[in-house]
């Protein structure tokens, strides 16, 4: 039986941990997810552990294959002209965009709101970042320990006379 979202298509382009889960949960529910990923490297969360046999590889990652699961991917290059042309045409055929670069990137890669509100004026266009799109935050370096910091978290962690401190394993990002 098809899921709920089984006529809706996604354009995934998220990284680390908190925009592939709300990718995921659309793929979860049966959409049909395309993520995008870097040349090269790929998702960052493929180079986190554990992984299958201890061995560490980029298609052994255990938090990238749970995040992932359901998705299609390819690996486009957004700074190449074939590349963006090929991601534009995806948005075309898209329902819902997702996105967690910083503040600024989707304009200076040609993809901001108003280009793809033109290719697809019933585009869903989610961005994920974590200090928002405006306000004083929106330009900070967002790390593991920030986001501890920022959310109060760390209030109870640590010593004074000593370096932060955060919690074990990894958090969203």
């Amino acid at each position: 039986m098809p899921g709920p979202l089984h006529d809706v298509n996604v354009l995934d382009l998220t990284w680390h941990v908190a925009g592939p889960y709300c990718t995921k949960l659309f793929a979860d529910y049966g959409a049909k997810v395309t993520k995008i990923e870097r040349p090269g490297t790929g998702d960052p969360a493929r180079s986190i552990g554990p992984f299958f046999h201890d061995k560490p590889h980029v298609e052994h990652s255990a938090l990238f294959l749970h995040l992932n699961t359901n998705k299609r991917s390819v690996t486009l290059d957004l700074q190449s002209t074939n590349g963006l042309r090929l991601v534009k045409r995806l948005v075309e055929k898209a329902d819902v965009l997702a996105e967690s670069f910083r503040p600024g990137v989707m304009e200076r890669l040609g993809l901001g709101y108003e280009v793809l509100r033109r290719l697809n004026p019933r585009l869903v266009f989610l961005s994920i970042s974590s200090f928002g799109q405006t306000g004083p935050y929106q330009d900070f370096e967002s790390s593991e320990l920030t986001l501890f910091a920022m959310s109060g978290a760390m209030i109870g962690e640590g010593a004074r006379d000593r370096e932060p401190l955060k919690y074990a394993g990894w958090q969203a990002l």
